[in-house]
């Protein structure tokens, strides 16, 4: 293996690849080395300073330390959507083509078998494949999502250069199986999702704390305070009657508390049953 070299990472992937057929991952294919190329060419770097890497339905270039970072984000945040854009208008919908993007920077090295390794690049991968950058480009529509590194951000991207509008960048954590990794993602952080941004993240839909909210006034069968408050104390325990007026009448005995049975008989006024019977008649 050789020693491990300093190099720019970028990855370029499709979306729904594996949903095509064979014709239409052909085409998809082709359309990626043309995006790519043409992009590292407006970036002013050459095929003697880059190194490919075929992975399907993903591009991925090693390109040499002395090229310019701030041009290929320049290139990639501006060629790559109208490049996209010129294609997809004149494709049909299984022939579309919508890309994630990752840079980074990072050591790595090449095996006996001319394979790449590195903690670096395997971090950058993570975050090509993180959920979060997947669902920034569902929700996309200029057809291209990219994240940078925390890298190529404190290096690069934080220094406002032009082209590069750092306010667009904002600061994500994305879950990996090595971990959580601090990213930067260019444009809207997706409105849900397992990974979140730096402000706080988003709940998941239909997660719970097991707390009960207290209901909105503007929520069927929810009360105002006020309403709350002059709603009566439960009644006291025991049978309580009352009636006010009119002639009852009983046939046989009725008890409820403290009272005494009436049998028969007919009962004019206020009667009152029951309670504790410290009450005045």
């Amino acid at each position: 293996m050789t020693d491990p070299v300093s190099r720019t990472i970028l990855l370029l992937d499709i979306e729904k690849y594996s949903d095509r057929d064979d014709i239409e991952q052909a085409y998809l294919r082709r359309m990626l080395y043309d995006v790519a190329d043409r992009t590292l060419e407006r970036a002013g770097i050459d095929e003697r300073l880059r190194l490919r890497a075929d992975r399907g339905d993903s591009v991925m270039e090693l390109i040499d330390a002395n090229a310019s970072v701030t041009a290929l984000l320049r290139a990639l945040l501006t060629e790559v959507p109208t490049q996209l854009h010129a294609v997809n208008r004149m494709a049909s919908s299984s022939a579309q083509i919508r890309l994630r993007g990752v840079v980074a920077t990072g050591y790595v090295a090449v095996d006996e078998h001319d394979g790449w390794v590195g903690s670096d690049l395997n971090h950058a991968c993570r975050l090509l494949d993180a959920q979060l950058l997947r669902a920034a480009l569902r929700e996309r529509r200029d057809d291209f999502a990219l994240c940078v590194s925390e890298s190529v951000h404190t290096g690069i991207v934080r220094h406002g250069h032009a082209g590069i509008p750092a306010e667009d960048f904002h600061a994500v954590t994305v879950d990996s199986k090595n971990g959580p990794l601090r990213a930067w993602l260019h444009g809207p952080v997706p409105g849900a999702g397992d990974d979140h941004s730096e402000k706080g993240g988003t709940s998941v839909p239909g997660a719970s704390s097991g707390e009960r909210p207290a209901p909105r006034r503007d929520q069927p069968g929810a009360q105002a305070p006020e309403a709350r408050a002059a709603r009566p104390s439960a009644p006291p325990a025991g049978a309580v009657f009352h009636f006010d007026g009119g002639a009852p009448t009983f046939g046989g005995s009725l008890v409820g508390g403290d009272q005494h049975g009436v049998s028969g008989g007919q009962v004019t006024g206020d009667v009152h049953l029951g309670g504790s019977g410290s009450e005045s008649a």
